[in-house]
């Protein structure tokens, strides 16, 4: 990837920009986990990117998130940040859900079998630290005030200290939360509705030190969850059925050691409370992820309830889905259509989330007596049918997500792709950090079809678009896997024609490098998640 922050050069060659004036090629308006990986891999593909947050920069965030799952850190390996988050945080082999219910990710056929505890500013940090040395502008104190946007382009306009300002970008993606003001901006409604009134939030210190960096449970009159934030500092969350008040109601010390009683058996000595805050939990999603010229991702999407701590994680995954879409249209090799998929393929990932974490909550709110049998049984179900064991792991931790492949598609295309281990000891996730597709072929084998230069001249390779590398087994299978890790298209064809002609026409269809308007029609609704035979 390119180290460097530009403007796409999209002139005629007379020096006219065909679209307009422009300050930068994007806006990414919320410097959060979504919106800094966003405009880390904008920036790295060599693409102008502004990125505006109200906040002043030496003002943390206020971090909810405590766990990041497999399938994000794959993402994050596939930007070389995995392995240091990792070494600093917890990697658990087992989540516990509610009662004695527990999915197992060390059944997961992934480098990262295993939950990890990190607060959320650590991955905030790393890629922030990415997105600065990739060049993208960061322009804190900048609270957005709204957006015009016409057939080229979009202007944000917004306010500092210093006054009113406005930038002007091809598109503009709204990551900025649960408040969003981009969303407000486009009109689209937040649909939905609260589910979890009280919600208690606090950081504090420890006598007794939990059993794990991550201890949950939930018995219908309280839910209480601890994680271990480093350096002596404990983040709780929890809720109390018999001390329910508004928001702007204050909390102390004193009812998150009740709550904690309630739901865990024990307070574990707390004191020191750094600071203790009130909030609630709602089921939103916008209808849409795309009006226009504006795109929302993370939170301004969709929110859900804490349950399966799928909010970060599915927002990462937002990002990781749009960067390269919109890398490939404003290099001009696929067109506006293509931006579409990112609705077809998300908006339903988003939707399950909210049914998975809506489910998970509901149960642990069921009151002491009735709700005690129904979590005894969904343990029971969770524990021992191995099948939906296997399915709910691969739901939380985001390797069952797929996405369609359209009519007469490889059974593989759509897949998340595996980490494969290819031939001189490389990793597929190591050959994605280049941004670029990977074509997978079996050993002495072809690589990249040759496409014709301009003008006539003599072929050359397309290797700026697509990476190549061979199976390091006996495998027969060709595979051209996307930027974010899902395999675009397959071939098992062994005759020789066929093959070099498939891999040629596959090449050209999803890279532009023939005809970059067919990269589009290759993505049809909607979007599932599924037990896929690519993670098998």
């Amino acid at each position: 990837m390119h180290a460097m922050n530009r403007r796409t050069d999209l002139s005629d060659g007379t020096g006219a920009d065909p679209r307009g004036a422009r300050d930068t090629d994007v806006i990414v308006v919320g410097a959060g986990p979504t919106g800094l990986l966003l405009a880390g891999d904008l920036a790295e593909a060599g693409l102008g990117v502004t990125l505006l947050e109200r906040r002043p920069a030496e003002i943390s965030n206020l971090t909810r998130a405590l766990v990041v799952h497999a399938r994000t850190l794959e993402q994050l390996d596939a930007r070389g940040l995995a392995d240091e988050l990792v070494a600093g945080g917890h990697p658990l082999t087992g989540l516990r859900l509610f009662g004695r219910a527990t999915i197992d990710p060390t059944q997961l056929r992934s480098r990262f079998p295993f939950v990890l505890v990190t607060p959320q500013f650590e991955v905030e940090r790393v890629l922030e630290r990415r997105a600065r040395r990739a060049g993208v502008t960061f322009r804190h104190d900048s609270e957005v005030l709204g957006l015009d946007q016409d057939a080229e382009g979009v202007t944000v306009r917004f306010r500092t200290a210093e006054g009113l300002g406005s930038v002007r970008a091809a598109y503009v993606v709204g990551t900025d939360g649960v408040r969003s003001t981009i969303r407000e901006a486009v009109g689209l409604p937040f649909l939905g509705r609260s589910v979890v009134r009280s919600l208690v939030l606090a950081d504090v210190r420890l006598a007794q030190e939990p059993d794990s960096p991550l201890t949950f449970n939930a018995t219908g009159e309280a839910f209480a969850l601890i994680a271990s934030f480093g350096g002596g500092w404990y983040r709780v969350i929890g809720w109390n059925r018999h001390r329910q008040a508004a928001d702007d109601a204050p909390a102390d010390l004193d009812e998150v050691r009740e709550l904690t009683r309630l739901a865990l058996g024990s307070d574990y000595g707390m004191h020191d409370a750094r600071w203790v805050s009130r909030f609630h939990s709602d089921e939103r999603q916008v209808p849409s992820y795309r009006v226009g010229r504006a795109f929302l991702a993370g939170d301004a999407a969709h929110v859900h309830s804490p349950a399966g701590a799928l909010g970060m994680n599915t927002g990462l995954q937002d990002a990781a889905n749009l960067s390269w879409k919109l890398a490939a249209v404003l290099r001009g090799r696929a067109p506006d259509g293509l931006l579409d998929s990112y609705q077809t393929e998300r908006h339903p990932v988003g939707k399950q989330a909210l049914r998975s974490s809506g489910a998970l909550i509901r149960i642990a709110l069921l009151p002491t007596g009735p709700g005690h049998a129904v979590r005894a049984l969904a343990a029971q179900l969770v524990n021992r049918v191995r099948p939906l064991s296997r399915r709910a792991v691969r739901t939380i931790s985001g390797l069952g997500i797929a996405y369609p492949a359209g009519p007469g598609a490889h059974p593989l295309a759509g897949h998340r792709a595996p980490d494969f281990r290819l031939a001189g000891g490389s990793r597929l996730y190591e050959l994605l950090r280049q941004g670029r597709f990977v074509l997978i072929t079996p050993a002495g084998e072809p690589g990249v079809p040759q496409t014709p230069a301009s003008g006539g001249d003599s072929p050359r390779p397309a290797d700026d678009r697509v990476a190549t590398a061979s199976w390091r087994s006996e495998r027969r299978t060709a595979l051209l896997v996307r930027p974010d890790g899902y395999i675009a298209w397959a071939t098992d064809a062994t005759a020789p024609a066929a093959r070099t002609a498939a891999l040629r026409g596959a090449v050209a269809h999803w890279t532009g490098t023939e005809d970059g308007a067919s990269i589009a029609t290759a993505l049809t609704p909607p979007a599932h998640a599924a037990d896929t035979p690519a993670g098998r």
